[in-house]
């Protein structure tokens, strides 16, 4: 995946507040494994995916319709925006442990999902 900004942050903690708190940990895991996806095609065949984009945290929340930006101090927006953060700790953690093979099958998935050189009848 691509450096995540301050941007990707709030832009996925835009996307948190449109559902119940309890659903924030799946869809964060969701955002990033596809902006990691979406990376890992960008590199291999350089362009951006067609469906997962450019490989950002950003790109992935953009894809999902963020709420508007609520003000700063919004205790829910801060809430969301502490809950991104956590989550892409937590994702580099596992990342940092992952062996190789894993992230083949990331790079895999990854092609298959655009249909690319070596998706065969997985296109979707």
């Amino acid at each position: 995946m691509r450096e995540i900004t301050h941007g990707d942050i709030r832009a996925a903690a835009r996307v948190l507040l449109g559902l119940p708190e309890t659903g924030w940990p799946r869809l964060m895991r969701e955002m990033l494994d596809e902006a990691h996806c979406a990376d890992r095609y960008r590199k291999a065949f350089a362009r951006h995916h067609p469906r997962l984009g450019n490989g950002t945290l950003m790109s992935a929340a953009f894809a999902r319709s963020p709420v508007p930006e609520p003000p700063a101090a919004d205790p829910r927006y801060l809430a969301a925006i502490a809950a991104s953060i956590e989550a892409v700790l937590r994702w580099r953690m596992e990342r940092a442990t992952l062996p190789a093979e894993g992230e083949r099958r990331v790079e895999d998935a990854a092609r298959g999902w655009a249909g690319g050189p070596s998706a065969g009848s997985r296109r979707h």
